[in-house]
């Protein structure tokens, strides 16, 4: 947190099945998730000026909840595309007053063909993502 003008990211919710042996882990003590308890403790850490958060896209329907706690951060959301994440779906429940949203999509561009067409085909991949980005973003 000692660096002007730099993010720390933190993970707090991932997109994997993987999340839910550690992530929705109940704490006993306050009755929250772990991926509550770590956006809790470590927004007092920093502010939204130098703290985002990785949240997955294919628990969209949590963003509202975590947007409760964390309502200004920034959310660095990976998941959209091959990952079945809906790009709809982060910005119904993700999206802030100033978007807020970091949206990545790896797997379905670079994955997009394994042929001598994989430039253009990737390429189209990026730019529809692009115009459906301008469409809800």
């Amino acid at each position: 947190m000692d660096y002007p003008d730099k993010f720390v990211i933190i993970l707090a919710l991932t997109s994997n099945v993987g999340a839910y042996d550690f992530q929705f882990c109940k704490d006993d003590r306050t009755g929250d998730l772990l991926y509550e308890t770590v956006l809790k403790k470590t927004a007092e850490w920093g502010s939204p000026e130098n703290i985002m958060y990785v949240t997955g896209a294919t628990k969209a329907e949590k963003l509202k909840n975590i947007r409760n706690i964390i309502p200004e951060h920034f959310l660095l959301v990976p998941g959209v595309g091959a990952q079945g994440g809906s790009l709809e779906e982060v910005a119904t429940y993700g999206k802030n007053s100033k978007c807020g949203l970091l949206v990545n999509s790896s797997r379905g561009i670079i994955f997009a063909d394994n042929t001598k067409n994989f430039a253009k085909i990737a390429a189209q991949k990026a730019k529809e993502l692009s115009l459906e980005m301008k469409k809800y973003l």
